[in-house]
């Protein structure tokens, strides 16, 4: 029993340095409170053993990844509540105002809209003045786009996986 809550802790330690470096990389923060946010990461491992993708941990899940896309961390609301809140509304994700001290972490209201009223992101403005040789696809975490047939495996902006990209526009 011992032995596999300390391969269950080393996952979470594993993940946690994963996402860290991640975010690192991509110019975001990790919340500096590590146990706190040791605790979401093991919230993310539990929606992943759950439902196969990890999805928020502070957010009910409907248990499909269609259903979910939205709140698949990072989720779709994190870089607006960051700049708005300096922390996405789980808190694993803040500001450097957060990480400085010079901020103190608040509460972030829901951003997803309820499930009654989501719909599909539809891009707007038309396309039909424009010769596309290939689709441009968007980051729906970001908002990074790319022109190539295919979405890229991980966004270079957010790191984000490739089943988080939409087509954005399509080819003429």
């Amino acid at each position: 029993m011992a032995n596999d809550q300390k391969q269950y802790q080393d996952r979470i330690d594993r993940l946690y340095e994963k996402l860290r470096e991640e975010a690192r990389q991509g110019g975001y923060h990790l919340n500096p409170d590590i146990e706190f946010t040791k605790d979401l990461v093991e919230g993310l491992l539990i929606n992943e053993e759950r439902y196969g993708y990890q999805s928020c941990p502070c957010r009910l899940s409907s248990g499909t990844k269609q259903g979910d896309i939205d709140i698949i961390c990072p989720c779709d609301y994190r870089d607006a509540d960051v700049v708005e809140y300096d922390a996405c509304y789980c808190g694993l994700y803040v500001s450097r105002s957060i990480v400085d001290g010079k901020k103190k972490l608040t509460k972030v209201p829901e951003r997803r809209p309820p499930i009654e009223t989501r719909a599909k992101h539809q891009p707007s403005g038309s396309a039909s003045a424009l010769r596309l040789s290939l689709p441009i696809w968007r980051c729906r975490v970001c908002g990074y786009l790319c022109a190539r047939d295919n979405p890229p495996e991980v966004c270079p902006i957010c790191r984000a996986k490739s089943d988080r990209f939409e087509k954005f526009l399509d080819k003429t």
